[in-house]
């Protein structure tokens, strides 16, 4: 927004916490040409997608607590897609994209 002078909240803002409609520690974030935004919630484990104008987010991949498990991340901190749509995301605390 050119020469906006306030900034306006698209995910989280409901305070720290792992409700959908709550972040805890977004790092990472990649947003789709559609405008959907995906954010790495690092402190929460997961991945969650944000529609353009949603209230609360999905969670997409990971939420099933910290550990090694294939459904499971340990701070995810960044993530992108390939042209083919495939989600990458840097698994921190498991050293392991």
């Amino acid at each position: 927004m050119e020469g906006a002078k306030e900034g306006i909240v698209v995910a989280g803002g409901q305070g720290e916490g792992d409700a959908l409609t709550q972040l805890n520690g977004p790092n990472g974030l990649f947003v789709d040409t559609l405008g959907t935004l995906y954010v790495a919630d690092y402190g929460n484990h997961r991945v969650m997608r944000w529609t353009q104008g949603a209230t609360q987010g999905t969670i997409i991949v990971g939420g099933n607590g910290r550990g090694a498990g294939a459904n499971q991340f340990y701070v995810p901190i960044g993530l992108s897609f390939d042209r083919h749509g495939n989600l990458y995301v840097v698994d921190m605390g498991n050293a392991r994209v």
